[in-house]
């Protein structure tokens, strides 16, 4: 017991850690009068807070084009505008650059210069949401962490594109064109350190291959993904959140072992085909199979075998707390049996 919960406090850190890096940088820019020695050169279309003057606000201004930015900048923000295109030109002397908002504009891959991005050896954080790129850009700097590309046209992601980007720890493709064929073997090789993925609403029929080893979070939402190939999870032993709601799963289509994954905590497969409640693992938190198929839980199935070496981790049974029925053709009551064996329960919604 006292394992996991130090293993759990170990993921929610891991996980801040890839969403608060950012507020954490905020602070993070040196003594004010290092800046004070630079001229405060702020560009007419902005603002420049002169209680931080590390950034420099230039969204919501109606800009075509991104104006040159000075030296002393760290964050910049140029959200919904209508720019179209990233030339080098602006970013030439923006040698401290950490963060990059470009969300809501007009941008083409076509209209980002091939050295724009890459010059920026320092940046971290690349916003690009809700433009109109149509494969994943490229090259990006080696210092990247963090890359937000959702809500554009992408479906291609050309080969090469991760190889340098050992440093990424989140990359969040939602809400985008990808069909199978956009992956090869060796698309994500390079990824190291990447511990989320967000591939949540394009057009995969299949599990994506070879997928990091450091991944934790997996979100597939509302794909036609229809199985998962055997073995699929030896690959990413790390995975800790997996997300598969509005999917096309089917009870034929799962894993002969179905999630009997021990690093899996938090399982979503809501609004799928299933017929009957999957195998899972004793470490498993919370279980989301509303809105499938299922007509009752047989819980001699589902409930998972505690190992003797296992016994001190698991004192009071299986770590389920949290599951969710609803939306199928179960009829209560519940089974006491369930009860008996997820004693840890704290939830059920049938």
């Amino acid at each position: 017991m006292a394992t996991t919960i130090c293993f759990i406090i170990w993921v929610l850190f891991i996980t801040d850690t890839v969403w608060t890096r950012s507020v954490r940088q905020v602070y993070d820019v040196g003594d004010p009068e290092d800046w004070a020695m630079h001229d405060f050169d702020c560009p007419r279309e902005c603002f420049c807070p002169p209680s931080f003057p590390t950034a420099l606000y230039c969204e919501n201004r109606g800009l075509k084009e991104i104006p040159p930015i000075p030296s002393r900048i760290w964050y910049l923000y140029l959200e919904n505008n209508m720019i179209e295109t990233i030339p080098e030109k602006p970013f030439e002397n923006a040698t401290q650059l950490r963060w990059i908002n470009l969300n809501k504009n007009k941008i083409t891959n076509y209209g980002i210069e091939k050295g724009a991005l890459s010059q920026l050896k320092k940046l971290l954080f690349l916003f690009l949401e809700d433009n109109e790129l149509e494969e994943v850009p490229s090259p990006l700097p080696r210092s990247l962490e963090q890359l937000q590309l959702a809500r554009n046209k992408v479906s291609r992601i050309p080969q090469g594109t991760f190889s340098n980007l050992e440093n990424l720890t989140l990359l969040d493709l939602q809400h985008n064109k990808l069909l199978d064929n956009a992956f090869q073997r060796d698309t994500f090789k390079g990824l190291k350190n990447l511990m989320q993925l967000n591939m949540a609403k394009n057009a995969l029929r299949n599990m994506p291959p070879r997928l990091p080893a450091n991944t934790m979070q997996l979100f597939l939402d509302n794909n036609s993904i229809e199985g998962i190939p055997e073995n699929y999870f030896n690959v990413i032993p790390k995975v800790a959140f997996l997300r598969l709601n509005h999917n096309k799963l089917s009870d034929a289509g799962l894993p002969s072992s179905g999630f009997d994954v021990s690093s899996i905590l938090d399982l979503q497969l809501s609004h799928n085909q299933l017929t009957k409640v999957p195998r899972i693992s004793a470490h498993l938190q919370h279980l989301h199979l509303d809105h499938n198929k299922i007509k009752n839980v047989n819980v001699s199935v589902i409930c998972p075998t505690i190992l003797p070496a296992e016994q001190d981790s698991f004192g009071y049974g299986p770590h389920l707390r949290y599951l969710r029925l609803d939306g199928n053709e179960i009829k209560p009551p519940i089974p006491m049996d369930l009860m008996t064996c997820f004693k840890l329960l704290q939830a059920v919604i049938i």
